[in-house]
Protein backbone atom coordinates (compact mmCIF):
# COMPACT_ATOMS: atom_id res chain seq x y z
CA UNK A 1 0.00 0.00 0.00
CA UNK A 2 1.44 3.33 -1.05
CA UNK A 3 1.46 6.29 1.26
CA UNK A 4 1.26 9.88 -0.07
CA UNK A 5 3.17 12.48 1.89
CA UNK A 6 1.45 15.69 2.92
CA UNK A 7 4.12 17.74 1.15
CA UNK A 8 3.10 16.33 -2.24
CA UNK A 9 -0.55 17.33 -1.86
CA UNK A 10 -1.72 20.55 -3.60
CA UNK A 11 -2.39 23.59 -1.48
CA UNK A 12 -6.04 24.56 -1.97
CA UNK A 13 -5.70 27.76 0.02
CA UNK A 14 -3.29 29.36 -2.45
CA UNK A 15 -5.48 28.36 -5.39
CA UNK A 16 -8.59 29.74 -3.71
CA UNK A 17 -6.84 33.00 -2.82
CA UNK A 18 -6.26 33.97 -6.46
CA UNK A 19 -9.97 34.10 -7.48
CA UNK A 20 -10.72 35.89 -4.22
CA UNK A 21 -8.09 38.54 -4.99
CA UNK A 22 -9.43 38.99 -8.50
CA UNK A 23 -12.96 39.36 -7.16
CA UNK A 24 -11.81 41.91 -4.60
CA UNK A 25 -9.95 43.80 -7.32
CA UNK A 26 -13.06 44.02 -9.48
CA UNK A 27 -15.20 45.21 -6.59
CA UNK A 28 -12.67 47.82 -5.51
CA UNK A 29 -12.30 48.98 -9.13
CA UNK A 30 -16.05 49.45 -9.50
CA UNK A 31 -16.26 51.23 -6.15
CA UNK A 32 -13.39 53.59 -7.00
CA UNK A 33 -14.84 54.46 -10.40
CA UNK A 34 -18.26 55.15 -8.91
CA UNK A 35 -16.95 57.14 -5.95
CA UNK A 36 -14.55 59.19 -8.07
CA UNK A 37 -17.00 60.02 -10.84
CA UNK A 38 -19.86 60.85 -8.48
CA UNK A 39 -17.58 62.80 -6.14
CA UNK A 40 -16.18 64.99 -8.92
CA UNK A 41 -19.66 65.62 -10.33
CA UNK A 42 -21.04 66.53 -6.89
CA UNK A 43 -18.22 69.01 -6.19
CA UNK A 44 -18.62 70.68 -9.59
CA UNK A 45 -22.40 70.89 -9.22
CA UNK A 46 -22.25 72.20 -5.65
CA UNK A 47 -19.65 74.82 -6.54
CA UNK A 48 -22.08 76.41 -8.97
CA UNK A 49 -24.82 76.75 -6.37
CA UNK A 50 -25.48 79.55 -3.87
CA UNK A 51 -23.46 79.11 -0.70
CA UNK A 52 -24.26 82.32 1.21
CA UNK A 53 -26.84 85.12 1.45
CA UNK A 54 -26.53 88.57 3.01
CA UNK A 55 -27.65 92.19 2.91
CA UNK A 56 -25.72 95.33 1.98
CA UNK A 57 -26.74 98.74 3.32
CA UNK A 58 -27.37 100.93 0.27
CA UNK A 59 -29.14 104.31 0.46
CA UNK A 60 -30.67 103.59 3.85
CA UNK A 61 -32.08 100.27 2.66
CA UNK A 62 -30.93 96.66 2.51
CA UNK A 63 -29.79 95.19 -0.80
CA UNK A 64 -29.93 91.36 -0.82
CA UNK A 65 -26.75 89.68 -2.07
CA UNK A 66 -25.73 86.11 -2.68
CA UNK A 67 -22.48 84.31 -3.41
CA UNK A 68 -21.97 81.00 -5.18
CA UNK A 69 -19.35 78.45 -4.33
CA UNK A 70 -17.24 79.72 -7.21
CA UNK A 71 -17.43 83.26 -5.83
CA UNK A 72 -16.22 82.11 -2.41
CA UNK A 73 -13.50 79.71 -3.56
CA UNK A 74 -12.69 78.14 -6.91
CA UNK A 75 -10.33 75.57 -5.40
CA UNK A 76 -12.82 72.70 -4.88
CA UNK A 77 -14.02 72.71 -8.49
CA UNK A 78 -10.45 72.96 -9.80
CA UNK A 79 -9.35 70.03 -7.63
CA UNK A 80 -12.41 68.04 -8.72
CA UNK A 81 -11.29 68.37 -12.34
CA UNK A 82 -7.75 67.34 -11.39
CA UNK A 83 -9.13 64.38 -9.46
CA UNK A 84 -11.30 63.28 -12.37
CA UNK A 85 -8.32 63.41 -14.71
CA UNK A 86 -6.25 61.43 -12.20
CA UNK A 87 -9.02 58.83 -11.94
CA UNK A 88 -8.83 58.23 -15.69
CA UNK A 89 -5.03 58.28 -15.69
CA UNK A 90 -4.90 55.56 -13.02
CA UNK A 91 -5.88 53.02 -15.68
CA UNK A 92 -3.42 54.33 -18.26
CA UNK A 93 -0.28 53.73 -16.19
CA UNK A 94 1.21 50.90 -14.19
CA UNK A 95 3.69 50.34 -11.39
CA UNK A 96 5.11 53.41 -9.69
CA UNK A 97 3.23 55.71 -12.08
CA UNK A 98 -0.07 54.30 -10.90
CA UNK A 99 0.88 54.89 -7.27
CA UNK A 100 1.79 58.51 -8.02
CA UNK A 101 -1.46 59.16 -9.88
CA UNK A 102 -3.46 57.48 -7.11
CA UNK A 103 -1.71 59.74 -4.62
CA UNK A 104 -2.69 62.77 -6.71
CA UNK A 105 -6.29 61.57 -6.73
CA UNK A 106 -6.22 61.20 -2.95
CA UNK A 107 -4.75 64.67 -2.42
CA UNK A 108 -7.30 66.19 -4.82
CA UNK A 109 -10.17 64.71 -2.84
CA UNK A 110 -8.72 65.80 0.49
CA UNK A 111 -8.05 69.30 -0.84
CA UNK A 112 -11.54 69.66 -2.34
CA UNK A 113 -13.19 68.57 0.91
CA UNK A 114 -10.95 70.78 3.05
CA UNK A 115 -11.34 73.97 1.03
CA UNK A 116 -15.10 73.46 0.75
CA UNK A 117 -15.26 73.12 4.54
CA UNK A 118 -13.32 76.35 4.97
CA UNK A 119 -15.84 78.09 2.72
CA UNK A 120 -18.76 77.24 5.02
CA UNK A 121 -18.35 80.35 7.17
CA UNK A 122 -16.55 82.58 4.66
CA UNK A 123 -17.99 86.08 4.15
CA UNK A 124 -15.20 87.69 2.10
CA UNK A 125 -17.00 87.31 -1.23
CA UNK A 126 -20.19 88.92 0.09
CA UNK A 127 -18.23 91.69 1.84
CA UNK A 128 -16.59 92.51 -1.48
CA UNK A 129 -19.97 92.64 -3.18
CA UNK A 130 -21.34 94.84 -0.37
CA UNK A 131 -18.42 97.25 -0.76
CA UNK A 132 -19.02 97.54 -4.51
CA UNK A 133 -22.78 97.99 -4.10
CA UNK A 134 -22.49 100.69 -1.41
CA UNK A 135 -19.40 102.40 -2.75
CA UNK A 136 -17.80 102.11 0.69
CA UNK A 137 -14.64 99.99 0.75
CA UNK A 138 -15.14 99.33 4.47
CA UNK A 139 -18.72 98.09 4.10
CA UNK A 140 -19.53 94.55 5.15
CA UNK A 141 -22.50 92.31 4.61
CA UNK A 142 -25.15 91.93 7.29
CA UNK A 143 -27.67 89.16 8.04
CA UNK A 144 -25.20 86.58 6.72
CA UNK A 145 -26.61 83.09 6.22
CA UNK A 146 -25.20 79.98 4.56
CA UNK A 147 -26.88 77.20 2.62
CA UNK A 148 -26.18 73.48 2.73
CA UNK A 149 -24.29 73.39 -0.57
CA UNK A 150 -20.83 73.76 1.00
CA UNK A 151 -21.48 70.57 2.94
CA UNK A 152 -22.53 68.84 -0.29
CA UNK A 153 -19.20 69.88 -1.81
CA UNK A 154 -17.41 68.47 1.25
CA UNK A 155 -19.20 65.15 0.73
CA UNK A 156 -18.12 65.10 -2.93
CA UNK A 157 -14.53 65.70 -1.91
CA UNK A 158 -14.73 62.83 0.57
CA UNK A 159 -15.90 60.53 -2.24
CA UNK A 160 -12.90 61.58 -4.33
CA UNK A 161 -10.67 60.92 -1.34
CA UNK A 162 -12.21 57.45 -0.97
CA UNK A 163 -11.54 56.71 -4.65
CA UNK A 164 -7.91 57.70 -4.17
CA UNK A 165 -7.50 55.50 -1.11
CA UNK A 166 -8.99 52.54 -2.99
CA UNK A 167 -6.58 53.18 -5.87
CA UNK A 168 -3.63 53.24 -3.47
CA UNK A 169 -4.72 50.03 -1.77
CA UNK A 170 -5.96 47.92 -4.70
CA UNK A 171 -4.48 49.72 -7.73
CA UNK A 172 -1.67 47.17 -8.29
CA UNK A 173 -4.21 44.45 -9.15
CA UNK A 174 -6.33 46.61 -11.45
CA UNK A 175 -5.98 46.17 -15.22
CA UNK A 176 -4.54 48.88 -17.46
CA UNK A 177 -6.31 50.34 -20.48
CA UNK A 178 -5.32 48.64 -23.72
CA UNK A 179 -3.20 46.03 -21.95
CA UNK A 180 -4.74 43.20 -23.91
CA UNK A 181 -3.92 44.95 -27.16
CA UNK A 182 -0.25 45.64 -26.46
CA UNK A 183 2.27 43.96 -28.81
CA UNK A 184 4.53 41.38 -27.23
CA UNK A 185 7.39 42.01 -29.66
CA UNK A 186 6.81 38.91 -31.78
CA UNK A 187 6.52 39.51 -35.53
CA UNK A 188 3.01 39.32 -36.93
CA UNK A 189 2.56 37.16 -40.04
CA UNK A 190 1.66 39.13 -43.15
CA UNK A 191 -1.34 38.02 -45.09
CA UNK A 192 -0.57 36.83 -48.57
CA UNK A 193 -2.26 38.89 -51.26
CA UNK A 194 -4.63 37.10 -53.57
CA UNK A 195 -3.46 36.54 -57.11
CA UNK A 196 -4.45 39.24 -59.60
CA UNK A 197 -7.18 38.13 -61.97
CA UNK A 198 -6.01 39.06 -65.50
CA UNK A 199 -9.63 39.10 -66.62
CA UNK A 200 -10.36 42.07 -64.33
CA UNK A 201 -8.57 45.24 -65.48
CA UNK A 202 -9.37 47.12 -62.26
CA UNK A 203 -7.33 44.60 -60.24
CA UNK A 204 -4.39 44.98 -62.64
CA UNK A 205 -4.42 48.76 -62.15
CA UNK A 206 -4.62 48.37 -58.36
CA UNK A 207 -1.63 46.03 -58.43
CA UNK A 208 0.36 48.51 -60.50
CA UNK A 209 -0.52 51.28 -58.04
CA UNK A 210 0.89 49.12 -55.25
CA UNK A 211 4.09 48.64 -57.20
CA UNK A 212 3.44 44.98 -57.92
CA UNK A 213 3.93 43.05 -61.13
CA UNK A 214 0.51 41.68 -62.09
CA UNK A 215 2.10 39.23 -64.53
CA UNK A 216 4.16 37.56 -61.80
CA UNK A 217 2.68 34.36 -60.50
CA UNK A 218 2.36 34.13 -56.69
Amino acid sequence: MEYVSAASLPEPRAEAAAPSARGGGRRSLAAALLAGAVGAAVVLMASGQTWAHGDASVGGGALPLKASGGDITGVPSALAIVGLAALVAVFAVRGAGRVLVAGLLTLSGAGAAGTAWLGVGDSAALDEKAAKASGDAAATVTALTHTGWPYVAVAGGVLLLLAGLLALRFGPVWPAMGGRYERDGTPRPRKARAAVDPERPEEIWKALDRGEDPTRES
